[in-house]
């Protein structure tokens, strides 16, 4: 589960494996064994994975299936446009 989240979550994102390992400071290799299922991240690596990605260290682990979204930053109005646009796309 772990490696198909990182991985999901990094092409959602439009990121590749090099844009995602110099992040986080590991190479390309780590990414791509993280993804194959060939080794995990330490949790130290879990968790900068998780603040990179915008996602919480559950929904990588496969436990919360809920993405989120990071608005931190942005003014009130411009979030209740995201809410409003969001809520048109699930009406669809």
């Amino acid at each position: 589960m772990l490696n198909q989240r990182i991985r999901e979550v990094r092409q959602a994102r439009g990121m590749s494996q090099v844009e995602l390992a110099g992040l986080l400071g590991v190479t390309k290799q780590s990414v791509s064994n993280w993804e194959n299922d060939n080794i995990q991240p330490s949790i130290e690596m879990l968790v900068k994975l998780a603040l990179t990605l915008g996602v919480s260290t559950d929904y990588l682990l496969g436990l919360d299936g809920r993405k989120t979204l990071d608005v931190s930053g942005l003014p009130p109005g411009a979030v209740g446009h995201l809410q409003l646009l969001i809520e048109d796309i699930r009406a669809k």
